[in-house]
C-alpha cells in the first residue's frame, strides 16, 4: 500500500554540514525528522536535542525504524556508498551527499541495487535546485542570451585546511578540488548544457602534506592524497564546450564563477555553492543587465523535499542518483585524462529534467 502524508527522515552523519541539513528539513512541513544516527552517539544526541529529533543513536536503530522513507546520508566520501547500499537493504530511499560514489563500478552497482528495490538513491548538490540557479537555467532557455555556446567555470583558493577543523578527508581519495567542488559546477553545466560526451584534462599537486591551520587539531600535519589543481576542456553531446578550473593551489581566491556565452550575449551565473543570487547578462562591454533570482532559496536539504514529493507523486525526482552517476563519470574520467595524458570519452548520459517552476516552494505542504 502506498504512504501518504508526510515522509519520515532519519539522518546518518552529526558533522558539520548536518547543521545545514536539519535548520531546513525541520520546518519543512512534507518531511518529518525522526531520527539521528552517528558513530559518535554523544554527537547524534546533542543534534537531536538541538533540533528536536524525537530519536538518536546506531545506524541499525535507524535502519530498522519503520516510519522512516529516506535515508539522508551525511558521512564522508569513502563510505558514502556504503551506507546508502545499506539503507537501501532496509528498504529505504536515499538523499546522499556528494560524491555519488568514488568510482564507476559502486556507483552503477548502487543505481542497480536501488533499481532492483524499486527505491530511488538522489543525490546532492541540491544548490541546483535552488532559485538563484534555477532562474538562470530558465533564463537561459528561454533565449535571453541567445544560443548557448560556450561555458567558463573558475573556483580557486588556497585549500580548506586553514579553516576546516579536520580537513584530512578533504585531501583523502574521493576529495580533493574535483570531487569536492567539482559537483557543484560540472552539475551546473550539465544542467545548461546536457550530457558530457568527452574531456581532456591535466593536474598538480603544490606538496605532499599539508598543515591543519585551526581547531583542536591546529599545527598536524597530514598527507595529500590526490591532485590539487585540474584545468579541463569539457566538450558535451550537443557539441558545445566548456572551460573549468578547479584548484586549491591559488592564493588568489576566485570562486563561484559560471560564465556561459551565447549568440545574443553572455550570462554570469549565480555561486553554484549557493542557492541565491542574480544573474547578470552581459550584451555587451558596457551594456550589462541583472536578473533577480525567482523561486526557493533555503539552503540544503532542499533537495531531500523534492526527493519526498516525487516519491508521494510517482514521478522522478530532478537531483536524481542517474545525473549525480553522469557527473561522477565526468570526475573519474577527468582524473583518468590527467593521468593518462589523454582525452577520456564518457560512457553515461543522463536525460534531464524539467526546470521548477519559479514558485515551487519546499516551505508549502503539499502531502
Amino acid at each position: 500500500m502506498s504512504r501518504t502524508g508526510p515522509v519520515g527522515i532519519g539522518v546518518i552523519g552529526a558533522g558539520v554540514i548536518s547543521d545545514q541539513y536539519l535548520s531546513n528539513i525541520v520546518t519543512f512541513p512534507d518531511l518529518k525528522a525522526l531520527f539521528i544516527a552517528d558513530i559518535d552517539l554523544d554527537r547524534a544526541a546533542t543534534q537531536a536535542a538541538k533540533y528536536g529529533v524525537p530519536g538518536s543513536g546506531t545506524v541499525d536503530e535507524l535502519l530498522a525504524n519503520p516510519d522512516i522513507e529516506i535515508v539522508v546520508n551525511l558521512t564522508i566520501p569513502a563510505v558514502h556508498v556504503e551506507v546508502a547500499a545499506r539503507a537501501v537493504e532496509a528498504g529505504k530511499h536515499v538523499w546522499t551527499e556528494k560524491p555519488f560514489s568514488l568510482d564507476r563500478e559502486s556507483g552503477l552497482g548502487l543505481l542497480a541495487k536501488a533499481k532492483a528495490a524499486g527505491l530511488r538513491v538522489a543525490s546532492a548538490p541540491d544548490t541546483i535546485l535552488g532559485g538563484g540557479l534555477q532562474s538562470a537555467r530558465r533564463l537561459i532557455e528561454s533565449g535571453t542570451i541567445g544560443a548557448p555556446l560556450t561555458g567558463l567555470t573558475l573556483f580557486q583558493s588556497p585549500g580548506p585546511e586553514s579553516w576546516h577543523p579536520s580537513p584530512e578527508f578533504l585531501f583523502a581519495i574521493g576529495g580533493g578540488p574535483l570531487f569536492d567542488i567539482g559537483p557543484y559546477y560540472l552539475t551546473t553545466l550539465v544542467q545548461i548544457f546536457g550530457p558530457v560526451a568527452k574531456v581532456t584534462a591535466t593536474s598538480s599537486t603544490a606538496t605532499t602534506t599539508r598543515v591543519i591551520g585551526s581547531g583542536p587539531k591546529a599545527g598536524t600535519v597530514f598527507p595529500v592524497e590526490v591532485p590539487t589543481h585540474y584545468g579541463v576542456l569539457i566538450q558535451f553531446e550537443s557539441g558545445q564546450s566548456a572551460q573549468s578550473v578547479f584548484s586549491f593551489e591559488s592564493k588568489l581566491v576566485r570562486g563561484g564563477f559560471v560564465e556561459i556565452a551565447g549568440t545574443d550575449g553572455t550570462a554570469v551565473l549565480p555561486d553554484p555553492n549557493n542557492f541565491d543570487g542574480a544573474t547578470v547578462v552581459w550584451r555587451g562591454q558596457d551594456d550589462s543587465e541583472s536578473f533577480e533570482s525567482e523561486g526557493a532559496m533555503l539552503g540544503r536539504g532542499t533537495g531531500v523535499a523534492e526527493l519526498a514529493q516525487a516519491i508521494r507523486a510517482g514521478r522522478p525526482e530532478r537531483a536524481s542518483g542517474e545525473l549525480a552517476y553522469h557527473v561522477l563519470d565526468v570526475m573519474v574520467s577527468i582524473a583518468e585524462s590527467a593521468e593518462r595524458d589523454e582525452s577520456v570519452v564518457i560512457a553515461s548520459t543522463v536525460q534531464l529534467p524539467p526546470a521548477l517552476p519559479p514558485e515551487w516552494d519546499p516551505r508549502v505542504a503539499t502531502l
